[in-house]
């Protein structure tokens, strides 16, 4: 389409080429194969058929490499390997495996660039494709962007498919009988006669001959375990209290530890007297790490007092004191001079507006935290010709990476135990965790010591949501909207990330517009424009990033347009929208709800949004009743389309948990900073939705769209707006600000 070209042309082709360097790669750097990291260290008898399944004769180790922080994704990668094996997949072992180019996650680049993930133009797949290569090369590998399905589900199918033909070949070698003749049933090949010959007894003699590559997925009504409800296989585990995450590890003759850091983040250390906590029980050292002290003990408790004993003379970071004084620097951004992007330039936004009555409004998002319910934590071992870590994390060739800058090893000399998150949200795409806690080992060669942040410095120090405000301008005529300006201020994520983990890509930052350029409405003047505010404190990726607040902007602003025009909120949008996959939602979710239109009845309201966000469209419809205790959230409908769904009881449940934690955020939270210090420190002033508040909840995935996104995230995005427009609907109330509980009040 012209909007992928033109973008390409301003913008993409120039930042493509300062990404590769400006040195062009030949299509056999692309193509080459990648090498089969299993292959190491095998013993007689066991076969890496390809990097993510490993036979031997005790049994099947599938590779999971995408993070488990709660999703489900484990179940779902061991499902999609599985169905092509042919085996129970609760009868393998699960392994995250070691980082390697060959876990690189080639979607989330691509994902993430100039032009709609709707559209699918040769310009927009020519250049998702390029940026998959480059991804490959580079071997980037992390969990996020709802983009492990996405990006494994054909991948880890082939897996499957190539390790069951390769035994079959094997069990051909062996016996004679054709490869064709043969076939599989739960990890055993099955010979005409009916004999049988389990996987594990054929591993040598698969491992000893080429894999074979000419393999033929199972279409979808072979399937006998995808595409139909299944139970996750940490399900019992996570029942019984007996799953094992990160902050679970013990091993022998291990020490823990905590860290306290200056309040305000970014802060230095001109000082510091350990006599205190020194003289605390259990304490064995306070040693220095980034960002402040370390106290190491015998135990966590131990670590946590002695650590509040500690006397630090902290110097004040370089950003803003306060709450308001960085609102106040957000505001003066939306100037020329902090202009990033304008990606959504369509038709004559100034002549439009110049002759009509302007609509305005201005919306505001604070700083969130992650708050994962399980605290951050990393166990590490540091021997003078080897480091293992034991921790959970989406980004390990990162930690990986961090460990061999700290010890001066090898990359081959790091084992990382990658472990199971009790919640992430997008925290554990960072590691400054982990670099601590390799820092505080590195001082006790020969000890294992964990390191435990307490939850109060785990709020005080996140790489929180960054706070955002955004100032729409728009006009209606003739009962529809015909012009919609939108200018987006934020400090930039991108930057901040990057400029932690890597280095900064060139080219615009998309993420400060995410959620708001992208939609796929045609409104005849329409534009959208990104400031990148001077950065404050560092911020980091939250569910759903960019588009959790400028959908809440877009939508929002979208429904007053609408509602000045005194068109149907439903009908509007899908007057506007021409995606075919976006249009069935909206009227999918119309149906579900029996739309008729906002107006439900005294003392009740009916809201709609919508977002194309992670390359899904997803709408939902939100009623809420006005009670003497305060507004009630009664029920909510979602209509999304991911393509083909693999797990559908799954699909479901990210869904509405998306719904909630973005229900829940918009009610009640957000960070507020004094004399340079976080002011909420525990669930106590950081409060989700709570059970009793939790709404009935009617989902439905159309299966229809041609390309497998993830659902992680999709539905967080237009939980908030949909509350708005829904207690616009019932109190005439416009609220345009986060959490909404500082204007009204929740049942």
């Amino acid at each position: 389409m012209g909007r992928a070209r033109t973008i390409a042309r301003r913008s993409f082709l120039i930042g493509s080429a300062a990404i590769l360097g400006g040195v062009a790669f030949g299509a056999y750097f692309v193509s080459r194969p990648i090498a089969n990291p299993l292959l190491d260290g095998l013993a007689q008898g066991e076969a890496a058929l390809t990097p993510f399944v490993k036979i031997t004769p005790q049994g099947i180790t599938l590779i999971v490499p995408r993070a488990d922080v709660g999703q489900g994704i484990a179940s779902t990668q061991a499902m999609l390997i599985a169905e092509e094996l042919d085996i129970d997949p609760a009868t393998a072992t699960l392994d995250p495996g070691q980082p390697h180019q060959a876990y690189f996650n080639g979607v989330i680049v691509g994902e993430s660039m100039p032009f709609p993930a709707w559209e699918h133009g040769a310009v927009a797949n020519t250049m998702r494709d390029v940026m998959r290569n480059v991804e490959r090369l580079t071997g980037s590998q992390f969990t996020g962007g709802s983009s492990s399905v996405a990006d494994l589900h054909e991948t880890l199918r082939l897996a499957g498919a190539t390790a069951r033909e390769t035994l079959k070949a094997a069990a051909s070698a062996r016996t004679g009988v054709q490869r064709a003749d043969l076939r599989t049933k739960a990890g055993q090949v099955v010979l005409p006669d009916g004999t049988r010959i389990p996987y594990t007894a054929l591993a040598g003699e698969a491992a000893a001959i080429a894999p074979v590559t000419d393999v033929t997925l199972r279409p979808a009504s072979d399937w006998t375990r995808l595409g139909k409800p299944y139970q996750r296989l940490d399900i019992v585990a996570k029942s019984t209290g007996t799953q094992d995450y990160g902050i679970d590890v013990v091993l022998p003759g291990m020490l823990h530890a905590t860290v306290r850091a200056n309040p305000g983040r970014g802060g230095a250390m001109a000082g510091y007297n350990a006599d205190a906590a020194l003289a605390t029980q259990g304490v064995r050292a306070v040693v220095a790490v980034n960002e402040g002290l370390a106290v190491i003990a015998d135990n966590t408790w131990f670590a946590f007092q002695a650590a509040q004993a500690l006397e630090v003379d902290w110097l004040p970071p370089d950003h803003p004191a306060s709450s308001a004084e960085m609102w106040q620097a957000l505001s003066a951004a939306r100037t020329d001079a902090f202009r990033n992007s304008r990606l959504r330039d369509d038709g004559d936004v100034e002549a439009a507006l110049a002759g009509a009555t302007v609509i305005e409004a201005e919306y505001r998002t604070p700083f969130l935290a992650h708050a994962a319910l399980e605290p951050l934590s990393a166990t590490v071992l540091v021997e003078a010709q080897s480091v293992q870590i034991w921790t959970a994390t989406q980004i390990p060739g990162v930690v990986r990476d961090a460990a061999v800058a700290l010890t001066g090893l090898d990359p081959s000399q790091v084992t990382l135990h990658a472990l199971p998150a009790g919640g992430s949200f997008g925290r554990r795409l960072d590691h400054d965790y982990v670099v601590q806690a390799i820092q505080i080992a590195a001082t006790m060669p020969g000890t294992p010591i964990k390191t435990t942040w307490s939850r109060e410095e785990d709020m005080t120090h996140d790489y929180p949501r960054p706070l955002h405000m955004a100032v729409g301008r728009g006009a209606v005529g003739n009962g529809r909207v015909l012009a919609y300006d939108l200018d987006s201020v934020s400090p930039s994520l991108i930057s901040s990330w990057f400029g932690r983990i890597s280095s900064v890509p060139p080219g615009p930052d998309t993420m400060l517009v995410w959620g708001a350029f992208d939609q796929p409405y045609a409104i005849p003047n329409y534009r959208v424009t990104g400031y990148a505010a001077p950065q404050m404190i560092p911020v980091g990726s939250w569910r759903s990033p960019g588009a959790c607040s400028n959908t809440f902007f877009h939508e929002s602003f979208l429904s007053e347009l609408i509602h000045a025009a005194g068109a149907d909120p439903l009908e509007e949008r899908l007057r506007l929208i021409a995606d075919p996959d976006s249009r069935r939602v909206l009227e999918a979710v119309g149906e579900m709800a029996n739309w008729a239109g906002a107006d439900i009845g005294p003392g009740r309201g009916r809201g709609i949004a919508f977002a194309h966000t992670h390359g899904v469209p997803v709408a939902e419809v939100l009623d809420v009743t006005l009670t003497e205790r305060g507004i009630r959230i009664d029920e909510v409908w979602i209509a999304a389309d991911c393509g083909t769904v693999f797990d559908p009881a799954n699909a479901e449940a990210q869904l509405t948990g998306a719904a909630i934690f973005g229900l829940g955020h918009a009610m009640n939270c957000e960070l507020t900073y004094e004399n340079h210090a976080v002011q909420q420190t525990n669930f106590d002033a950081f409060e989700g939705m709570r059970l009793h508040q939790t709404p009935r909840f009617h989902t439905q995935l159309l299966g229809r769209a041609e390309r497998v996104r993830g659902l992680g995230e999709p539905a967080t995005a237009p939980a908030a707006p949909v509350l708005a427009d829904a207690i616009f609907a019932a109190t005439g109330r416009r609220l345009r600000e986060m959490p909404f509980s500082k204007f009204i009040r929740f049942a």
